[in-house]
């Protein structure tokens, strides 16, 4: 049976794995289940897309008439939120996607590991609490989750500790990092080449990177990793995936202690009940609490697996600072446009606050005349020679202070926050998506720990530009930072379960059969980029799937 645009989005026969959400964990996981000869099905709130489009799809990323979010489709009544509390007017859309991929479609690829110190917070510092699991255990995991996504990385760095090599050699670094080397040598603050999840040589049948500089939003090439990659792997299994289709409750069994059925809607509004053995919930630090949520029961009065309470609090996020300046000459005249060194000095500290800050380094070419003219002198990223495009200097006047030279560099950095109980994602009756249901709201703050540590990275940067020869020309707003859209927390890890959602491997205490894999179970977040602790984690939870199978 078909629904109106001729696909077959009817449940299957009772199943052995349902996952909700088909990103990068999901992916995992069911790639991994389904090689084992498990019935996997994969239900997905985006689309599928075609990655012959990815080019169209670069095209309208880089016209100024298309936002962000728009190339992937975000926004639009399937996607509504709220947002109050200190970071009122968080964007929760921007750099999020739904689709199968997930988020990585558009993600910049970067895959640093958490450290040691990230699993031991209440141990070293008095502070949050520590993970249920360490590092080590998640050691071999990391090292499989490189070989699974394709990471390009530098055999030299040992921080974190690792012993096996990258799959991929390092992207050269660039005319400006040389420049940052210098330095932060000067400095005595280390750095690293970027590891990154990008084909620096052919490799898991995709090719090497082809330069075109538009990671975040599309890579026309396929040479970035992206969930849909194992999504296709788990289809040639015999997987089954079932787009475009909304979740809207788990539906449980008399006991309340098994769920027996997720019901979910299609676009044209038909409901339909899958059944499975297991379930897996893959859909992000917001989808995952909200989904919970809305599947209250008389069994399960405040959301299934909340008996603690803690489904959607502890929100995380990381905020993003960025210091720019302009050198007297010319830093590369052609960037290739992502990341190829960062510094985890900064990471590791004997007390807190401050906490972990990762910093990156980069440089920017100037917007071209079109761009100037069609997006203003105050757009982001902007040089400050086309101040001139907002004022009253037009034709050759304005041309003739035009410089289009590649002046600009910046030091940004991943900041780490703590979780906080008050920051949460919960649900506003007030507000509901396309098909009635509440619209996941959320509130938080950064907390005196995240501003403090926001701090200290402006004035590292700040430093460091000064030490390469630049001058100072804008840096983050703590009023108005920036957010990297790496949503962890909210159905946190532990062995407690007055404390905690789920175990650590990653079931929840309250129901047998419902599994969590997303940043959502991390019970701190470190200043790492969470992907490929992410990508770990679902690999080890799919152990543990099979054996409960």
């Amino acid at each position: 049976m078909t629904d109106r645009s001729g696909a077959d989005r009817t449940p299957s026969e009772r199943v052995d794995v349902c996952i909700v959400g088909a990103g990068v964990a999901g992916a995992i996981v069911g790639s991994e289940l389904a090689s084992r000869g498990y019935d996997v099905v994969f239900l997905e709130g985006g689309e599928r897309f075609d990655p012959a489009d990815r080019l169209e799809q670069m095209e309208r990323a880089i016209r100024p008439e298309h936002g962000a979010a728009e190339v992937w489709n975000m926004g639009g009544p399937r996607d509504r939120y709220t947002t109050s509390g200190p970071m009122d007017g968080y964007s929760l859309n921007e750099r999020r996607v739904k689709g199968v991929g997930g988020t990585t479609l558009h993600w910049l690829g970067s895959t640093p590991r958490l450290h040691e110190k990230d699993f031991e917070m209440r141990t070293r510092y008095g502070l949050a609490v520590d993970w249920p699991i360490g590092y080590d255990d998640l050691r071999p995991y990391y090292a499989a989750a490189e070989s699974e996504l394709g990471v390009a990385g530098s055999d030299s760095d040992s921080t974190p500790p690792r012993e096996e090599p990258y799959p991929l050699e390092p992207f050269p670094p660039t005319h400006s990092d040389r420049l940052f080397e210098r330095a932060c040598d000067r400095l005595e603050i280390s750095m690293r080449r970027c590891p990154q999840a990008r084909n620096s040589s052919p490799y898991d049948d995709r090719s090497e990177c082809q330069g075109y500089g538009t990671c975040s939003p599309v890579c026309p090439s396929g040479a970035k990793y992206s969930g849909d990659v194992h999504v296709r792997k788990a289809e040639e299994e015999g997987a089954r995936v079932i787009d475009r289709v909304t979740v809207e409750k788990l539906e449980h069994d008399d006991a309340g202690s098994e769920v027996e059925a997720a019901r979910y809607v299609t676009p044209d509004g038909t409901r339909h009940r899958q059944e499975a053995r297991q379930f897996v919930l893959a859909c992000g630090g917001v989808e995952t609490p909200r989904l919970l949520l809305l599947s209250a029961s008389s069994d399960h009065p405040d959301g299934l697996a909340n008996s603690s309470g803690a489904v959607g609090r502890y929100f995380m996020e990381h905020p993003g600072t960025r210091v720019s300046g302009r050198l007297d000459r010319e830093t590369n005249p052609e960037p290739i446009g992502f990341l190829t060194s960062t510094s985890e000095h900064f990471y590791d500290h004997d007390d807190a606050p401050p906490g972990s800050i990762l910093l990156k380094f980069s440089n920017s070419g100037p917007a071209s005349p079109v761009e100037a003219a069609l997006t203003g002198a105050g757009s982001p990223g902007a040089d400050d020679v086309w101040e001139s495009v907002a004022g009253a200097k037009w034709g050759d006047a304005m041309l003739d202070g035009m410089d289009g030279s590649n002046r600009t560099v910046w030091v940004s950095a991943n900041v780490e926050m703590l979780p906080r109980a008050d920051n949460r994602v919960s649900l506003d009756r007030n507000r509901t998506d396309a098909f009635g249901n509440p619209v996941p709201h959320v509130s938080f703050g950064l907390g005196e720990y995240g501003i403090r540590t926001a701090e200290r990275a402006i004035d590292v940067g700040e430093r460091i530009l000064e030490e390469v020869g630049a001058t100072v020309a804008g840096r983050t707003d703590l009023e108005n930072p920036i957010f990297l859209s790496h949503h962890m927390g909210t159905t946190r890890m532990g062995t407690d379960p007055d404390e905690s959602v789920v175990d650590p491997r990653l079931r929840t205490h309250d129901v047998d059969n419902c599994w969590i894999v997303s940043s959502s179970v991390f019970p701190t977040c470190g200043a790492a980029n969470p992907t490929l602790t992410i990508a770990a984690l679902a690999l080890r939870a799919g152990e543990h799937i099979d054996e409960s199978l």
